[in-house]
Parts: structure tokens; C-alpha cells; sequence
């Protein structure tokens, strides 16, 4: 783009190779203007009813399902999605935006509390302007699930979108317009990750919230913390997959290709490590085998295709190094473990066996088609072997016995399990996790309550007794 600013923020087709569009980035002044919008848009959002910032919110929801075509195949473009799991992606972005245009208001409604005399309840009152830093992964969901319940609350947005994705973070910006949203309530920004610190630093700026790398999330964290700001941070994750015994074997295993191959791997809540019970190892790994050797690579555009490339042609390097580092520490290869031969950037759906403590594959996310799995002797070994990871986001145990399975997962140590079904997500139910995962939770009444000002409102007569004063 002759005359322009060499920007990092580029389509770049992963199953071609083929970059189709670049876009520059923003600096200095022109963020400052953007910031300063953002702030008077707030001034003006906040005072207007709930009921009519819910409105805009659902609104986007439902030009989100009319465009359900255009925006599924901008992702498959820019990340690889296949086009069947972009289109669900669509549904489950708009799905969570008319969840908190339907409930938002309820959930920002005042909370009496109980009290001896007088009356005292909380108030929930938006705190400003909000940065966002987004993944590519999930191009719409990441966005939404931040966006929609701040701005039903009545702050106003700043989203910093990843680079590989520019196009579907203008389509995402575009929407909000078109659904009435006033200038300013949201606001796509091109910007590099030098001028992240500085947005935060910004008196404007209230809070921010990083979907992303733990190195990513460690410098938004201590930022924000350096300024006295709320931060949020879902970070990456190497979920369990624990199976304790062979009742319903072929929906399990059905499960576990699903639970690691959707979205071609690449999910902070894809199942990676599968800790399976010694008397039902053997026929785990050889379904999971045949599962894997099953799936066809190609175009993610074409509905015959099972699995994609991967976002970029560094995420395909980086994983490829991950499994023969982890081979030639001593693991065995089941099955895959190479690139396909073929142009874009795939990796075979790989099968590690045999892992232990100082491999790579041990305490690293394997962020794309690669599963390891382990074999234990008891549910006591199994439950050992989950929590030994730094991660703590997801999980799920099958099991026959529901409540065996309820035992277990309650001493699984990450924010969300599942039981007899892969970690997943919807509107309704909280998403976060512990540990290196991050902190603060999405989704459900939760996600509006992380940047909020809860504040207490406490009434008593004129005459009341003046008791003693702490704080």
C-alpha cells in the first residue's frame, strides 16, 4: 500500500500463502482522537435507559445473523475456520448478544440488601471507556462476549483486534454502526502493541480485558495493575480430557476427536491432554487413531474439508517444532507429527504417547491438530496428573457413573468442567479460569459484574443513632 504506514495488520490466506489486503495502523494523535471520542461517547451512552443500549445490542445481534454468509467466510479467509464451524461461530456471537440484550437489564438492576434499619442496596454503574485485546482464534465470539455486556452496561468500548484478522474486526465495527451505535460506544483500532501501554495510561481508559498469550496478558495486567485499573485476562490452557472407564467407548472417543480437532485445535478450551484409565487405554488410542487418520485437509472453504490449515504459516512451524522436540526427548508418535505435503499451513493431526515431566509437550499448550495422551492406573493418578499443569481453564471426565464423574471434576483445579461432553460454551454459563489461565469471568450474569462500580447506597432516617466509624 504505496504512501502508507507499513502496518501489521494484514489478510494473509493460511491456506494459500496469498496476502489480499493490508491496512495501516494508527498512532499518536489520531489514537488521542480516538480516546477522546470514546470518553464523550461515554458521557452521552451512560445516561441513556438501559432498555435502549440493550436495544443497539440486539440489534447487532440480529444484523449479525443477516450477515451470517459474509462474516463466516471473512473468518474462514483470514484464520482458516472451516466455513461450517465460521458459521456456527456467527450463531453463538449473535446469540450472546441478544442474551444480554434480553437479560442485561435485570442483571444491572439495583440488589437490596438486608439490613436492620433504613434501607441499603447496590447500585451497577458502568466504569468508562474499555480496551480490549482480542485473539484471531474465535474473530467474532472473543469480541462479543467482551462487548455486549459492557455496552448494555453502559460503558463504551475500544477494541484492538488481532492483525491477521483487520477484516473481520472492520466488518464487527461496521455492525455496531449500522445498529445505531452513536460514535465512540465502539471503536475498532489499528494499533500496534507499542501503543497498548500507552492507551492504558490513558486517563480516558478505565479497564481493560486480554483474550491471548501469557506473555501478552502479563504486560496488559501490570500495566493496568500500575495504574489502579481492572483488568481481565483469559489466557491460554491445556484442558483434560479424563476417561474413566469403556461405557459408551465410541461416543467417547467420537468426543475426544471433536473436543481437540474443532476450530482445527486451535482453542484455549480444546481438549490437549486425555488422561485415560489403564483398562480402557488401548482401545481409547487406536479409536482416537482411527478418528484422527480419518480427517481429510484441504480447503477450509470447501464444506468436504474435516480439517484446515492453521492460522498462519508460524503457527504451523511452531507446533511441527513442539512434536519433534517432544519426539526426540523420548515420546512416541502415534500417528501424524509432520507437516502435509501440500501448500498452506498444515499439520498433520498428531497423536503423542509415552509423555513425561521436562518434555515439551508436557507442561506446554499445543495450540493446534496434536493430543497427548497418557495412561493412569486410578482415578486418584488421574486427577494427580490433570492438576499438574500451570494451566487451570477447562476440563470435562466421561464416565458412565454421573456421579463419579461430578466427584471428579469437583477436584479438578481449572474454572470450568464438564462432564460427558468436551469444555465448551454458551451465553448462559461463566467462562475464566485459574492459575496461568488468567482471572475474571465471561459470560453469563458474571461478565457484567468484572467492570463495574458496585456501589453501596445506604439510607437512614434523620434521627438515627450514630454508631462508631471504621475504615
Amino acid at each position: 500500500m504505496s504512501g502508507q504506514r507499513k502496518s501489521s495488520f494484514a489478510t494473509v490466506n493460511p491456506y494459500t500463502g496469498e496476502t489480499l489486503a493490508e491496512f495501516p495502523v494508527v498512532e499518536g494523535e489520531e489514537v488521542d482522537s480516538k480516546l477522546e471520542t470514546a470518553g464523550h461517547a461515554f458521557d452521552a451512552w451512560r445516561k441513556r435507559p438501559i432498555a435502549e443500549r440493550a436495544s443497539v445490542v440486539g440489534r447487532a445481534g440480529r444484523l449479525m445473523r443477516e450477515r451470517k454468509e459474509e462474516l463466516a467466510q471473512l473468518i474462514t479467509l483470514e484464520m482458516g475456520k472451516l466455513i461450517s464451524e465460521a458459521r456456527g461461530e456467527v450463531d453463538l456471537a449473535a446469540s450472546i448478544l441478544e442474551y444480554y440484550a434480553r437479560n442485561g437489564p435485570d442483571f444491572a438492576a439495583a440488589e437490596p440488601l438486608d439490613v436492620e434499619e433504613g434501607e441499603a442496596y447496590l447500585v451497577t454503574e458502568p466504569l468508562g471507556v474499555l480496551l480490549g485485546v482480542m485473539p484471531w482464534n474465535f474473530p467474532l465470539y472473543q469480541v462479543v462476549r467482551f462487548a455486549g455486556p459492557n455496552l448494555v452496561l453502559g460503558n463504551t468500548v475500544l477494541v484492538k483486534h488481532a492483525g491477521i484478522c483487520p477484516q473481520s474486526a472492520l466488518a464487527l465495527e461496521s455492525l455496531f454502526r449500522d445498529a445505531q451505535a452513536p460514535e465512540g460506544v465502539y471503536t475498532n483500532l489499528f494499533v500496534s502493541h507499542d501503543e497498548i501501554s500507552r492507551i492504558i495510561d490513558s486517563p480516558v481508559v478505565r479497564g481493560a480485558s486480554l483474550t491471548g498469550s501469557e506473555k501478552a496478558g502479563a504486560q496488559v495486567a501490570e500495566r493496568a495493575g500500575r495504574n489502579m485499573k481492572p483488568s481481565l485476562l483469559e489466557l491460554g490452557g491445556s484442558d483434560v480430557f479424563i476417561v474413566l472407564d469403556g461405557e459408551g467407548l465410541e461416543r467417547t472417543v467420537g468426543a475426544a476427536v471433536a473436543g481437540r480437532m474443532a476450530n482445527t485445535g486451535q482453542s484455549c478450551v480444546a481438549s490437549k491432554r486425555f488422561i485415560v484409565l489403564d483398562d480402557v487405554y488401548d482401545d481409547f488410542v487406536d479409536g482416537l487413531r482411527r478418528g484422527f487418520e480419518a480427517l481429510t485437509p484441504g480447503d477450509p472453504a470447501d464444506e468436504a474439508t474435516t480439517v484446515g490449515p492453521l492460522s498462519s504459516e508460524q503457527a504451523a512451524a511452531d507446533l511441527a517444532d513442539q512434536i519433534r522436540e517432544t519426539v526426540d526427548q523420548g515420546a512416541e508418535l502415534v500417528t501424524g507429527g509432520h507437516r502435509i505435503d501440500r501448500p498452506g499451513a498444515f499439520v498433520e493431526p498428531t497423536i503423542i504417547t509415552g509423555v513425561k515431566p521436562g518434555m515439551r509437550a508436557y507442561a506446554e499448550e499445543l495450540f493446534g491438530p496434536a493430543a497427548v495422551v497418557y495412561r493412569v492406573a486410578d482415578e486418584d493418578e488421574a486427577i494427580a496428573l490433570a492438576n499438574d499443569s500451570q494451566y487451570g481453564l477447562g476440563g470435562s471426565v466421561f464416565c458412565a457413573d454421573v456421579e463419579r464423574g461430578r466427584r471428579v471434576a469437583e477436584r479438578v483445579e481449572t474454572g470450568m468442567v464438564w462432564v460427558n461432553h468436551p469444555t465448551s460454551t454458551q451465553p448462559d454459563l461463566p467462562f475464566g479460569g485459574i492459575k496461568r489461565s488468567g482471572y475474571g469471568r465471561e459470560l453469563s450474569k458474571l461478565g457484567m459484574q468484572e467492570f463495574v462500580n458496585r456501589k453501596l447506597v445506604r439510607v437512614l432516617p434523620p434521627d438515627a443513632e450514630l454508631r462508631g466509624i471504621a475504615g
